[in-house]
C-alpha cells in the first residue's frame, strides 16, 4: 500500500493544482471516481496490461470509458498515466486527491462507532458538536460495534474519543488494578 501511494502522490497532486486553479475540484473528482472505478473492473485491467494491445487502442479504449466530460487536461492525464503504466494506481490517486480536497474546503473525516445504530438526528448532533469543538467540517462515517456495549467511539485524524460503555469498564478495571 505505501508503495502504491508513494507512485500516486505525485499525480494527485499534480491534479490537486491544476483544480484548484482551475477551480474545478467537482469535475475532477467526479473524473478520478470514474476513472478508479474503471481501472479497477477485470475485462479493462487485462486490456490495459496487455502487451499485445498497442497504445492507441488502449488508450481510446480508456478515454471513452473514463474520459468523458473531463477535458482535454484530463485526457492528456490518463494518456500519461496509461502511457506510465501507472492505471493500476487510479484509486489511489482518487483517494489522495479527495483527501487534499477535503483538506483544501476544511472537511476533516471522523468515524462514528455506536453499540447500535444511530438515528440520523442522533448522528447530526453527534457532528454538530464535533464541527463546533474542532472548528472544521465533518464528514461522518457511521458504523455499528456491539462490543462497545454502549456509546459511542468517535475517530478524528489520530485523535479517539472514547464515550463507549466498554471504555468506560476499561478504565475502572485500570484503576483499580493499580
Amino acid at each position: 500500500m505505501a508503495e502504491l501511494t508513494t507512485i500516486a502522490r505525485p499525480y494527485a497532486e499534480a491534479v490537486f493544482e491544476l483544480a484548484k486553479q482551475e477551480g474545478r475540484f467537482g469535475e475532477w473528482s467526479d473524473a478520478l471516481k470514474l476513472a478508479a472505478a474503471v481501472s479497477q473492473d477485470a475485462n479493462m485491467q487485462s486490456v490495459l496490461s496487455s502487451p499485445r494491445v498497442p497504445y492507441g487502442q488502449k488508450s481510446a479504449l480508456l478515454l471513452a470509458t473514463a474520459g468523458k466530460g473531463i477535458g482535454e487536461l484530463g485526457e492528456n492525464f490518463l494518456r500519461l498515466v496509461l502511457r506510465n503504466g501507472r492505471t493500476e494506481v487510479l484509486p489511489e490517486i482518487s483517494r489522495l486527491f479527495e483527501d487534499m480536497k477535503d483538506h483544501n474546503e476544511g472537511v476533516v473525516e471522523a468515524s462514528v462507532a455506536s453499540a447500535f445504530p444511530l438515528a440520523e438526528e442522533q448522528l447530526k448532533q453527534v457532528v454538530a458538536k464535533l464541527e463546533s469543538r474542532f472548528k472544521r467540517r465533518i464528514l461522518a462515517r457511521a458504523s455499528v460495534d456491539p462490543e462497545l456495549i454502549g456509546g459511542i467511539v468517535v475517530r478524528v485524524g489520530d485523535e479517539v474519543l472514547d464515550g463507549s460503555v466498554r471504555g468506560k469498564l476499561e478504565a475502572m478495571a485500570a484503576a483499580l488494578t493499580r
